[in-house]
């Protein structure tokens, strides 16, 4: 069925507010979306950051009267309404404009990640299939996409790899595809090393080859190559520990990285590794290098 579809634009001060004040008038969902494409990166601890100019979009079924609900809004926050429009939204099926919207991506010159749904484009070349899931981690993102191009060129046959903070599973199976002998899994989140588990099987990986773990799990055993795309505060607090699973002449792959937190990052490893030049792409990058 269509839906009504109200659009507030708003400050972050006021979200609490409107967000309480239109589900009490009967908003069957409400989302924040950003109005002004200000990217927000790494929040602190404990917050849920939005931004400066913020358009707060609210559904509500068709039939339901504009002017009341507006006036019943300004009755509940007891302030004139910020700009606001209504639109018509059409109903549709959500989920297969979503997956219509996911296609195949190459990467580099061998890889190619394609969606459970799709058919591969090169049936020969290495596909990786894949289901999103709850997007751990697609290939669209830039420092994904950063990290599978880097994997494609690496030599990996025979390798151990070690995927740390593997999300959807998407590096280390991809590595598992590539060549190597064994991959391992770890990530903070139960759901995470669920999704990895997934998709290893919907690729015949043998979970013998692709064990997970949860960190405080992880058996401290060095990999032949470590590749870690998370963020970039976590990637110099646990240098330590990262170093230390990476073996002597072994490869190091980092990222979830922004081009101004590169040197940051660099320095927290340049001791133990011979760093390649920095990588980027979109305004994020890749660090590279051989541990000493």
């Amino acid at each position: 069925m269509p839906w009504l579809q109200v659009r507030l634009a708003i400050s972050p001060e006021q979200a609490e507010t409107y967000e309480d004040a239109l589900l009490g008038v009967g908003a069957v969902s409400v989302t924040f979306m950003d109005a002004e494409d200000q990217p927000i990166y790494e929040p602190d601890l404990g917050t849920t950051p939005l931004w400066s100019h913020t358009h707060l979009l609210a559904l509500f079924e068709a039939d339901t009267d504009e002017a009341n609900l507006l006036a019943h809004l300004e009755l509940l926050t007891g302030t004139p309404l910020p700009p606001h429009q209504f639109e018509r939204i059409e109903d549709q099926d959500w989920e297969r404009s979503w997956m219509d919207n996911f296609q195949p991506m190459r990467f580099g010159q061998r890889l190619w990640i394609v969606p459970s749904w799709h058919a591969a484009p090169e049936p020969d070349a290495v596909n990786l299939l894949l289901d999103p899931g709850l997007a751990f981690g697609t290939g669209t993102h830039p420092t994904t996409a950063l990290c599978l191009e880097w994997l494609d060129g690496q030599s990996l046959q025979g390798c151990t790899v070690l995927d740390f903070g593997c999300g959807s599973g998407i590096l280390a199976i991809a590595a598992l595809l590539l060549g190597a002998k064994q991959a391992v899994g770890t990530d903070i989140d139960p759901q995470a090393l669920e999704a990895s588990r997934d998709n290893a099987g919907r690729n015949g990986i043998d979970p013998a080859l692709f064990p997970l773990y949860l960190p405080a799990d992880l058996p401290q055993q060095p990999a032949e190559v470590v590749v870690a795309n998370i963020l970039a505060g976590p990637l110099v607090q646990l240098a330590p520990q990262i170093t230390s699973l990476v073996q002597t002449n072994g490869r190091l792959a980092l990222s979830g990285i922004l081009a101004e937190q590169a040197e940051e990052v660099r320095a927290a490893y340049s001791d133990a590794f011979e760093l390649d030049p920095t990588a980027e792409k979109d305004g994020w990058v890749r660090i590279t290098g051989r541990r000493r």
